[in-house]
């Protein structure tokens, strides 16, 4: 399986409040990206963030080795033919390490860009999107007239490294967005819900890739936070610190925000907790060990794995169960809770990365057997 970290703010114990965030800047992504990289991880997801993915990944390239990026494209606010130009440059720059998270958005974050297309529109938007991007990705010269995008000669001079192109990702729950996600993207995604409710994502998403001929050529993931610690009790304790530290002031402009927005994955997402908080957070455990309390301070992903290594592995497990093999997680802060994620819980996942000189197929093997006696 893939497991990706997080490379994206803010960040910081209590990152929703003011003395509980981090700095951001460019000496520690290289530090974040430095640690991630040699602790084992697949890469990393750069997402929409304060600044820009696209700057912020291209600038880590001479940091990492194996590390992969994942870095979020907006359809409407790149040209098709501009996006490909940079997924070659980047993919050549980094020798072939790159996936593309296509992000459809929502109304209030597009609305910030200028762009106010409805909710289904953005969707046949980015259908039309990547039917161009993906003929350009593919070395090919396209002409294409559709009712949103109009090229004529386009394509993109440089080959890619990977063939026959670079890998997209995409997340959406609608109906409107899991057949974008069937008709061309290689991982589609979803926010922490529970494995039975990513179970029935996974099957509704691979009979619709079925009708396009594509049922075997579509993974699955999904991203959470994690909160791990030595022993279940002290990994809740660790939650009742977060949860300690949401205040009212905090909670109540994140609801404001995800109030009346018109992405379905975000409704899933508020509908876990209610935007209540009550004086129990175990009453936010809509799972065992999932826990939805996060999603009371941001938007977004707002679920965690809380638990002692073992119980967060068998979680996994589920998840594996419900055709899940890509994780996106991340703790706070960042950096430190990928050093934990990476002693307690990653070496005990068969994690697929790019192998370093020296490292035989004997210890691979090693290494996913004691994942099948651990699960």
């Amino acid at each position: 399986m893939e497991v990706l970290w997080y490379l994206t703010g803010p960040d910081g114990r209590y990152p929703w409040r003011p003395d509980g965030a981090r700095t951001l800047n460019y000496a520690y992504f290289q530090q974040l990206a430095r640690a991630v990289d040699h602790l084992g991880f697949t890469g990393a997801l750069l997402a929409t963030g304060s600044h820009d993915a696209w700057v912020q990944g291209s600038s880590l390239i001479p940091f990492t080795d194996n590390f992969q990026h994942l870095i979020a494209a907006h359809p409407p606010l790149l040209s098709p033919t501009l996006l490909a130009k940079m997924i070659t440059t980047f993919d050549q720059f980094s020798k072939g390490r790159l996936r593309v998270n296509i992000v459809n958005g929502d109304a209030k974050l597009m609305a910030q860009f200028g762009v106010h297309l409805s909710h289904d529109e953005r969707y046949a938007y980015t259908d039309e999107y990547l039917t161009v991007l993906t003929a350009m990705l593919r070395g090919e010269t396209v002409n294409f007239k559709g009712k949103y995008i109009h090229i004529v000669d386009g394509g993109v001079p440089l080959p890619p490294v990977q063939r026959p192109r670079v890998p997209l990702w995409f997340g959406g729950s609608s109906p409107a967005a899991h057949e974008v996600a069937a008709k061309h993207i290689d991982t589609y995604l979803s926010w922490g819900e529970t494995p039975e409710q990513a179970e029935a994502k996974v099957r509704e998403v691979k009979a619709l890739a079925a009708k396009h001929g594509r049922a075997d050529k579509i993974n699955f993931g999904i991203r959470l936070y994690v909160i791990v610690r030595e022993t279940e009790e002290a990994a809740w304790a660790a939650a009742q610190d977060l949860y300690d530290h949401m205040d009212e002031a905090a909670i109540a402009g994140a609801q404001a925000y995800v109030a009346g927005i018109d992405s379905i994955g975000q409704q899933r997402m508020s509908a876990l907790h209610g935007g209540r908080k009550p004086k129990d957070l175990r009453e936010l455990e809509i799972a065992p060990n999932l826990w939805s309390g996060i999603g009371l301070v941001r938007h977004g992903p707002g679920t965690a794995l809380v638990g002692s290594p073992q119980q967060v592995l068998a979680r996994i497990q589920d998840y594996r169960d419900a055709g899940i093999e890509v994780l996106i997680v991340s703790g706070m802060p960042l950096l430190e809770e990928a050093y934990r994620f990476a002693e307690l819980v990653l070496p005990h996942l068969p994690v697929d990365r790019a192998v370093d000189e020296g490292i035989t197929s004997a210890w691979t093997k090693e290494r996913d057997t004691a994942w099948r006696k651990t699960a």
